[in-house]
């Protein structure tokens, strides 16, 4: 089965030094009633209120700033948390349509939020055809942008889309952007998706992204990811395990020379604690709970819980306790 070929990348060089590792926060964590779930950062917060209240431009104003920054993760994030908000208050986004109907940022959001909105449902294949127009014009809205092609990589996933189409798709996000996270991981879960055991190639294809990638960029925990992927399809038992624990390794290295309680790299965190859990490292996890701080994200604790914050607390409680109490962590569930 010939999967590394799909996804070849082309050599890059590293283009940035390794940051300097942060220091260790106390040996605390914040009280159980100091944790949020999916807090959004400093920019997102703003734009979510104005939202609420029915207002678009802080929303258009945040979105625009990352093209013209060329900040895709932070775009791709935002991208992701708007089009969550829009299920239940799409009020906003639907004036924004109609004042700017070709306005690349609004066209993105909408095609993310159509891409949600017909994952779960049984007609998923018909409502997803409905879709590629939308990805397609926020495609065309700024060919710098990454962020649609990761959103054509997941519709791809979701219509069960062949090699060919999926290896095009590739080509055209990591020419916009070689190191971009969000793309990466949808061909990682393409991947993991569409030939499910294929363990070996998910860890290769993360690995050799890692290799290529700066110091500083979030690929570099791409194989945890991998990890999670492989953990998430088969026991413990059945899989490399030398090669689960290097791909940890390196996320924790990469978490290090981080700042603490840093909402950027929440998620990477919240994913690498999973996944040191589930292979039995609980001072490992103790201490990407404390650099998590304050910030559990929803992904990865939603694939295993319906309360992925009261999962998040009682786990952080279990690898803190004296001695350690063994979690109980089951296998991630396969969900959209």
């Amino acid at each position: 089965m010939a999967l590394l070929p799909l996804f070849h990348r082309p050599a890059h060089r590293r283009t940035t030094a390794p940051r300097p590792a942060a220091a260790l926060p106390e040996d605390t964590v914040p009280a159980d009633d100091e944790v949020f779930l999916d807090a959004p950062d400093e920019h997102l917060g703003p734009a979510l209120v104005a939202a609420a209240r029915g207002a678009y431009g802080p929303v258009s104003r945040l979105l625009a700033g990352t093209r013209e920054r060329g900040a895709w993760e932070d775009r791709d994030g935002y991208v992701l948390r708007l089009a969550a908000f829009a299920r239940s208050r799409p009020e906003w986004l639907q004036r924004w349509r109609a004042a700017a109907p070709h306005d690349p940022d609004a066209l993105l959001v909408a095609a993310q939020l159509a891409l949600d909105h017909a994952w779960p449902s049984p007609g998923r294949a018909e409502l997803l055809r409905e879709v590629s127009p939308l990805i397609t014009a926020a495609a065309r809205g700024d060919d710098r942008d990454p962020v649609p092609w990761r959103v054509a990589l997941d519709h791809a996933r979701g219509s069960r889309a062949g090699h060919r189409y999926v290896e095009e798709l590739w080509e055209a996000a990591v020419r916009r952007a070689p190191h971009h996270y969000g793309c990466h991981a949808s061909a990682l879960r393409y991947l993991a998706e569409i030939w499910r055991g294929a363990h070996h190639e998910c860890l290769d294809f993360a690995e050799r992204a890692a290799q290529d990638a700066p110091a500083g960029s979030l690929v570099q925990a791409l194989p945890a990811r991998a990890a999670f992927a492989c953990l998430a399809d088969a026991d413990l038992s059945e899989l490399p395990r030398e090669r689960l624990d290097a791909a940890a390794d390196r996320a924790i290295a990469f978490s290090r020379g981080l700042p603490p309680a840093d909402i950027r790299v929440a998620e990477i965190r919240n994913l690498l604690m999973y996944v040191l859990i589930r292979l039995g490292r609980h001072r490992d996890a103790l201490a990407q709970a404390r650099l998590i701080g304050p910030y559990a994200t929803s992904f990865p604790w939603d694939r295993v819980s319906d309360d992925p914050l009261g999962l998040f607390l009682r786990l952080r409680a279990d690898v803190g306790a004296a001695p350690p109490a063994p979690p109980s962590l089951p296998p991630a569930a396969r969900r959209g």
